[in-house]
C-alpha cells in the first residue's frame, strides 16, 4: 500500500503536466520579467530576537482533515504579520491541503513579510509558476527528489531570485541536502510517510549540521516550551501551522512561539 506522500506526488505529477499545458514556460517567463525583486526570505530568518517564526496558512492536511472550516487565509496572514511573524508559509496544494495558488498574490498584496510557497515541487516549471504567482521562497522536499534534480532545482531557484527551504526528515536526507549546498535547511518533525510528529527529530538531527545554514524546525509546535527546546539545541527558526491556525488568540500565540 502506498504512503500518503507517494499518493500526493503521483497526483502532483498529473497536476503539473496539466498546468504546464495551460501555462507554457514562455508565458511564465514573460510574467516574471516585469516583477520586482523577491523579498529577502534569508534575511527574515535572521531576526534580532531568539527565534524566527514562519507562520503557516493551512486550511487542511491529509492527517488532520479540515483545521478551520471558516478560515479566511488573507485575514489570517495579515494577523500573523501584524503580530510579528517573520515570514508566512502558504499552502497551495488544492487536493490534499485545500489551498490555492491564487492565495500567494492575495496575501502578498496585504503583507510585507516574505512568502514561502508550500507545495510539492518536482519540476523546474513550478519555480517559474511560483515566482510569477508572488512567492519569495519555495519548498524542496529531499525525499521526493533525486540528488541531481535537487541540485538543479536549487540552482534554478537561485537564478530566479527565489530562496529554497530544503526539507529533510532523516540523517541520510540531511546529508543529501548539505551535499547539494542548501543554505536553508528545514527539519520536518512530521514523517511524511506516516504523518506522525515529534520534535525529537529536530533534536536528533541538529548536531549533524555544520555551522552556516539557517536551520528551521518544522511542525509539531503548540507551546513556547517546545520552541525553547529546539532553539537551545541550535535551531534558528520554527515553522508552525496547526498550532496557529487553531489558536483562539493568534497574536498571543505568535508572541508565545517567538519567545516574547
Amino acid at each position: 500500500m502506498s504512503s500518503i506522500l507517494e499518493r500526493i506526488v503521483a497526483d502532483k505529477r498529473v497536476e503539473v503536466a496539466d498546468r504546464k499545458r495551460a501555462a507554457p514556460r514562455a508565458e511564465l517567463e514573460r510574467r516574471c520579467a516585469g516583477l520586482s525583486a523577491a523579498r529577502d526570505f534569508d534575511a527574515a530568518l535572521r531576526p534580532a530576537g531568539p527565534v524566527a517564526l514562519i507562520a503557516e496558512v493551512k486550511k487542511a492536511s491529509p492527517s488532520r482533515g479540515v483545521l478551520a472550516a471558516d478560515l479566511d487565509p488573507v485575514a489570517l496572514a495579515q494577523s500573523y504579520a501584524q503580530h510579528g511573524a517573520h515570514a508566512i508559509s502558504v499552502l497551495t496544494d488544492e487536493k490534499y491541503f485545500k489551498g490555492h495558488l491564487d492565495l500567494l498574490a492575495a496575501i502578498r498584496a496585504r503583507v510585507t513579510v516574505p512568502l514561502l510557497r508550500k507545495d510539492f515541487t518536482i519540476d523546474e516549471w513550478q519555480l517559474w509558476e511560483s515566482r510569477a504567482a508572488g512567492a519569495d521562497a519555495v519548498l524542496l522536499i529531499v525525499s521526493i527528489l533525486e540528488p541531481a534534480l535537487l541540485h538543479d532545482l536549487l540552482a534554478a531557484a537561485k537564478g530566479l531570485g527565489l530562496a529554497a527551504l530544503v526539507e529533510c526528515h532523516t540523517a541520510a536526507e540531511l546529508d543529501r541536502a548539505l551535499t547539494a549546498g542548501s543554505r536553508i535547511i528545514g527539519i520536518n518533525n512530521r514523517d511524511l510517510a506516516t504523518f506522525e510528529t515529534t520534535i525529537e527529530t529536530t533534536l536528533a538531527l541538529l548536531p549533524l549540521i555544520p555551522p552556516g545554514p539557517i536551520v528551521i524546525s518544522e511542525s509539531g509546535f503548540f507551546h513556547g516550551d517546545q520552541v525553547r527546546q529546539v532553539v537551545a539545541a541550535g535551531a534558528h527558526a520554527v515553522l508552525v501551522g496547526e498550532g496557529l491556525v487553531r489558536a483562539s488568540d493568534v497574536g498571543g500565540k505568535v508572541r508565545e512561539l517567538t519567545l516574547r
